[in-house]
């Protein structure tokens, strides 16, 4: 249940996969849900109202009630580009806190504002310094919540699940991949991981949102081969190791546990046919 004092809905902007996920949570625990999206389904969970609202123009934003208990924030822009992702995440957000007054705000962010890449661990405490755009937009739009009371930023790792198969298919296609270390929340862990947050009487402002176990991206390939009845291929050149490691360890002590802790229990029950 929401930890707040205020009555009203929580409204969940960006009510996709992991958006849609915490939605149908939330109701399911009493709460009152707003579910916004650009093209609402035809049919939405029980106890969750879905709203028609285009974050980038605002159209639709007249609708939501002046207050409201509590605002999540997913949204994904729908194309890879920075001025896709300043008018969703930084202008987006500040007019959906200008349309409506809320107690807590989770803003979901991402990894990608580290810049570490040789195999470093990283965890709240590690300066943000993004080198792609992608990354110092979030960090822009972190930064609208920074010494804001009841605010919280989840930076979430690389988030996969049912539909989201693409390493399944590299793997079976015989990628032997590379020493590249890969982070990853499954998508019922990161809708899990929100509602726990919103559930805290005194969050922190910062929480990373990954699995137990950071791992190399031959590893995971090789496991996946192998897990499908396939041979193995010959693996790459040896040489130095890239990417970093996300450690979760602040929000497990905060009372989370992923129900997906490694890549192993994540993608075994999507190794079915026509994967």
């Amino acid at each position: 249940m929401v930890a707040v004092g205020q009555a009203g809905p929580v409204v969940v902007a960006g009510a996709g996969d992991v958006g849609g996920r915490l939605a149908a949570r939330l109701a399911g625990e009493g709460a009152q849900v707003l579910a916004l999206r650009r093209s609402p389904p035809a049919q939405a969970p029980d106890g969750v109202r879905a709203l028609a609202v285009d974050l980038v123009s605002g159209q639709g934003l007249a609708a939501l009630p002046r207050q409201a208990a509590a605002l999540v924030f997913c949204a994904a822009p729908d194309q890879r580009e920075e001025t896709a992702y300043q008018a969703l995440y930084v202008d987006g957000l500040s007019r959906l806190m200008a349309a409506c007054e809320v107690q807590r705000i989770v803003f979901v962010s991402s990894t990608a504002v580290y810049g570490e890449h040789r195999g470093e661990w990283v965890d709240e405490d590690t300066p943000a310094a993004p080198v792609a755009f992608n990354g110092r937009v979030l960090r822009q739009a972190e930064r609208l919540l920074e010494g804001r009371a009841g605010a919280t930023t989840l930076r979430l790792s690389g988030l996969y699940g049912p539909g989201r198969t693409s390493l399944i298919r590299r793997a079976l296609t015989g990628d032997p991949g590379s020493r590249r270390w890969g982070n990853r929340i499954h998508v019922e862990d990161a809708a899990a991981a929100l509602a726990h947050v919103l559930a805290l009487e005194a969050p922190a402002p910062l929480y990373l949102g990954n699995d137990d176990l950071p791992a190399l991206d031959t590893e995971v390939l090789a496991w996946l081969r192998e897990t499908a009845g396939q041979l193995p291929v010959a693996a790459p050149a040896e040489g130095p190791t890239q990417g970093r490691r996300v450690s979760n360890a602040r929000l497990r002590a905060s009372g989370w546990q992923p129900a997906f802790p490694d890549y192993r229990a994540g993608y075994g029950p999507l190794l079915g046919p026509g994967v």
